[in-house]
């Protein structure tokens, strides 16, 4: 790893207070241009640490950068995941308070929710089916607390900065829908998307890598590298199939994913 542990613990604690305070921090790979992913995932652990202590619960996982669009973008080709936690969870309908986060956008995916643990490098798409309790409508709310752009050179945030930064989750939103994964075919399931009434997005589940179960079969696979297991009862946002929407003061968001259900949120 690149970083000392008194790096990483600094880069956690700047974190934290940027989302306690709606400051951001400058970018990461900026301080530290060595930051490479198990940099990254470290601070990653020790942000989730510092929210543990504070009595916060681990409710689940969100997958990220699952589109080849924002693979391109970020001139990566793997995804990267993140940490639930129960302060994240909003009510269906819920208006989120001004104030809560700094630059919210939402994205819709399909959430999945567990009956059994999965874990292991060679989970495979049976063990995800097996292990889902059911799937439903979701949306997620993202958050930087570190610069989108450095406003001095103009560069970019990158992908370590993003997976240090909990990989932007702030929130989670579920539809009241629930299904059994094993008979859909999840990549045909899309949704449109509204921000007060004017259509924003569309896509389809098959825009996460061509299969959402596919994107849990990673993340189980993933997590086995760093001596983690989705456990029973956690959701996993599987992956956005539409680009993130931007949600300013007063958007009312509302995802309609069809027969599949539907799902929103307001930003007051």
């Amino acid at each position: 790893m690149s970083l000392t542990p008194s790096e990483v613990a600094q880069a956690a604690a700047d974190l934290l207070e940027a989302e306690k305070t709606g400051r951001q921090i400058g970018l990461l790979t900026l301080r530290h241009p060595d930051l490479d992913m198990d940099g990254a995932y470290a601070i990653q652990k020790a942000l989730a640490w510092h929210k543990l202590e504070e009595g916060h619960k681990v409710i689940g996982w969100k997958i990220g950068l699952t589109s080849r669009a924002m693979q391109d973008a970020l001139k990566i080709d793997i995804p990267d995941s993140g940490i639930l936690f129960d302060d994240m969870l909003f009510e269906n309908g819920a208006t989120v308070p001004q104030g809560r986060f700094i630059q919210p956008r939402i994205e819709a995916e399909i959430a999945f929710v567990m009956k059994a643990p999965v874990a292991g490098a060679d989970v495979t798409r049976e063990d995800i089916l097996a292990a889902t309790d059911y799937v439903a409508p979701g949306l997620e709310i993202l958050d930087t607390r570190i610069q989108r752009k450095d406003p001095e050179t103009g560069e970019a945030r990158k992908i370590f900065d993003t997976i240090s930064d909990n990989a932007a989750n702030a929130g989670l939103v579920l539809g009241q829908e629930r299904h059994r994964a094993e008979v859909l075919d999840l990549r045909w399931i899309g949704a449109i998307v509204t921000r007060n009434g004017e259509v924003e997005e569309t896509g389809l589940g098959a825009g996460v890598l061509n299969d959402p179960v596919g994107s849990m079969v990673w993340l189980a696979r993933r997590m086995a590298g760093y001596g983690q297991i989705i456990e029973a009862g956690q959701i996993v946002l599987s992956g956005s199939f539409i680009r993130p929407v931007e949600c300013p003061s007063g958007s009312h968001i509302h995802a309609d994913f069809g027969p599949f259900g539907s799902v929103s949120c307001s930003f007051s």
